[in-house]
């Protein structure tokens, strides 16, 4: 999200916070995820929830109208306080319904203890059908409904996963809101990784990391960017040697393969 909408969202998830603060529900979750539902189905309802020339509290009426009675009165507060901002684009409030259900979701995996297992879970799923060009591409598919990706990918996690993965793994493959699957489910993991006040580092190594290692560059990158630093590892034998390390928007290449391309540009002038 670019602009305004990165402010709205910020709104959003404090109005979230406090409901949350009073005790998390998985109830609180879906009905959000209702709401996401409901604005993805008509782009007339989206215009006119995130139309800044009509009054918010026009806005606001409107949902009023719309979900009294279909959700719970927190739900329908959090929809109101996000509708009542302004967003750069009308999709971006659907985007921050749907991440705002996640956070829900998560924040019972918090209560529950295992926020970081969901986190690894998911992580897990992503790379995994990253890997698969089957799964990939039967997720890709548009011949196939959301309903039966959502099955598939419930049915491949049974008994594997934390309820809270499975859940968000089924939302990312009935709608990966305009994302690859793998990047709709990392896009929840990021959310899991934030509520932990971590930052996650994508790690790729021509080969696995040795405890040791892991734990020094954990150490390095916590120490740089001033908080605790979760790393994922992936394995790419064609980089030959060294890392490459990701932490949201900064890349950090030291590869072979990375320097390699690094003088062949330089090279080229």
């Amino acid at each position: 999200m670019d602009g305004s909408s990165r402010g709205a969202l910020l709104t959003s998830r404090n109005a979230l916070e406090q409901a949350l603060a009073q005790g998390s529900t998985a109830d609180l979750a879906e009905e959000l995820f209702f709401v996401g539902r409901t604005l993805d189905g008509s782009a007339a309802l989206r215009r006119s929830l995130s139309d800044p020339s009509r009054p918010a509290v026009s806005r606001q009426g409107l949902v009023d109208r719309l979900f009294e009675g279909k959700v719970s009165d927190t739900a329908r507060e959090i929809v109101r306080k996000a509708t009542g901002q302004r967003w750069s684009a009308e999709r971006d409030m659907a985007d921050a319904i749907d991440l705002l259900g996640a956070e829900a979701v998560l924040a019972h995996a918090e209560s529950e203890g295992r926020i970081e297992q969901v986190e690894h879970d998911l992580f897990i799923l992503g790379q995994a059908v990253r890997d698969s060009p089957t799964l990939r591409d039967a997720l890709a598919d548009r011949r196939r409904s959301g309903e039966d990706k959502s099955a598939l990918v419930s049915k491949l996690l049974e008994g594997k996963a934390t309820p809270e993965a499975q859940r968000l793994a089924a939302l990312a493959a009935h709608n990966p809101r305009g994302q690859r699957f793998d990047q709709a489910v990392q896009r929840y993991a990021d959310v899991a990784a934030r509520r932990r006040e971590q930052l996650v580092a994508i790690v790729t190594s021509a080969r696995a990391l040795a405890d040791d290692d892991a734990q020094r560059l954990t150490q390095v990158l916590s120490k740089n960017y001033g908080k605790q630093v979760q790393l994922n590892v992936l394995v790419d034998p064609e980089l030959v040697g060294g890392l490459r390390v990701q932490i949201g928007d900064d890349i950090i290449d030291g590869s072979v393969s990375g320097r390699l391309e690094e003088a062949r540009r330089a090279m080229a002038g």
